[in-house]
């Protein structure tokens, strides 16, 4: 049974579990009977990299394009239950009505990629990069950022992009200017980038820990693609040193990584793709293939559990673990539900209109790609 007690330290935004004894099996069989009660009026959505006992819960699984479609589409729920991280309860607000509630189980649960990038280093990057050079620059963000990120994009006609559409994304990008600017991951944009045939020296990386980003004017005008020094901290986990002993330990065994991988790491596995990728190539895999796959551990324990024919491993000897994700439990989930049961729903997610305005347009730009 996984820990689903959890870390209880620093939840003051929710209301304190009156049954302070409330064992794991209690909170689970609660859920069940109060998801019954509420019925098609609370609709759950729950990213893969969510723990089982979260998923069993949800109506909805998938990755964030996937996610960020379905709650598009979701018209009659009054609440939108999104386990997951903040900034996918922020995108599921922006794209359901407005007598619908999205609520975040954990406001805790958050991103350190996201992390890595706010509005007023973009807007001092964005100055900067577009004194350099009279190129025309188009701004593309993963959707792993703030809504205030995705409203900067879409002030300046850029778009949102996932890791299952980035080549697409990226693609249209080029066509409508002459350079890019990618945050905040930087794996995704170069891998994606040179999948498509941009040559490593034809990108560099702005990091606005340093002056100006670390770079020249003549650097900036050379470049074609400027990525944000962001990362996944999960992804980054996975090294060549990794690649290196699985193909001296079993050559046989087919690596399967996530793009947002490092570059070595990526060009060293046989297959590199979105999380929906990794998931199809398990579901289409004949019994008996081994995989080492280099993504979040929580989704690679499941397909190994889903998957019992094939020979299922993580790429890295280390459980390479989203704690963020981590932090949303089947108690708090519980406690949600109670709160809109009381029609007092905490952890409501609302993005301001202006805001909402700027990255609704950006979002929009990225499904008609997409």
């Amino acid at each position: 049974m996984i820990d689903i007690y959890g870390d209880q330290s620093n939840q003051d935004h929710l209301p304190k579990i009156p049954e302070v004894e409330l064992s794991d099996e209690k909170v689970l069989t609660e859920l069940a009977e109060i998801k019954k009660r509420l019925g098609g009026k609370v609709v759950v959505l729950g990213h893969h990299y969510q723990q089982d006992d979260v998923i069993s819960f949800a109506d909805i699984s998938g990755d964030s394009l996937e996610l960020a479609r379905k709650a598009a589409e979701i018209k009659t729920a009054e609440y939108i239950m999104f386990c997951g991280v903040h900034f996918m309860a922020e995108t599921a607000d922006m794209l359901t009505s407005e007598n619908q509630k999205v609520i975040l189980p954990d406001l805790r649960a958050g991103c350190s990629m996201a992390d890595m990038a706010n509005r007023r280093e973009i807007d001092l990057a964005w100055k900067y990069l577009t004194e350099c050079t009279t190129d025309k620059i188009v701004p593309i963000t993963y959707i792993n950022c703030s809504a205030a990120l995705k409203s900067f994009v879409g002030e300046h006609h850029g778009s949102i992009c996932t890791s299952s559409n980035a080549e697409k994304v990226i693609t249209w990008g080029l066509s409508q200017g002459e350079k890019l600017l990618f945050f905040p991951d930087q794996h995704l944009g170069r891998n994606t980038c040179y999948k498509l045939g941009i040559k490593l020296d034809e990108m560099v990386v702005y990091d606005p820990r340093q002056r100006f980003g670390g770079l020249t004017p003549d650097q900036i005008k050379k470049a074609k693609v400027i990525l944000w020094y962001g990362f996944c901290s999960v992804h980054q986990g996975f090294t060549a040193e990794h690649i290196k002993m699985w193909r001296s330990k079993e050559p046989e065994r087919i690596l399967l990584v996530h793009p947002e991988c490092s570059f070595d790491v990526v060009q060293g596995a046989d297959l590199a793709g979105s999380t929906s990728y990794i998931i199809n190539q398990i579901k289409a895999a004949k019994g008996g293939t081994k995989f080492a796959i280099g993504t979040e551990i929580n989704l690679v324990n499941r397909l190994a559990k889903d998957y019992p024919s094939l020979d299922i491993k993580s790429l890295s000897p280390y459980q390479c673990l989203c704690t963020t994700m981590y932090r949303v439990r089947p108690r708090w989930l519980l406690e949600s539900f109670r709160s809109i049961e009381r029609n007092e729903a905490i952890n409501v997610i609302k993005v301001d209109e202006v805001t909402k305005k700027f990255a609704l347009k950006a979002l929009d730009q990225m499904l008609t790609i997409s």
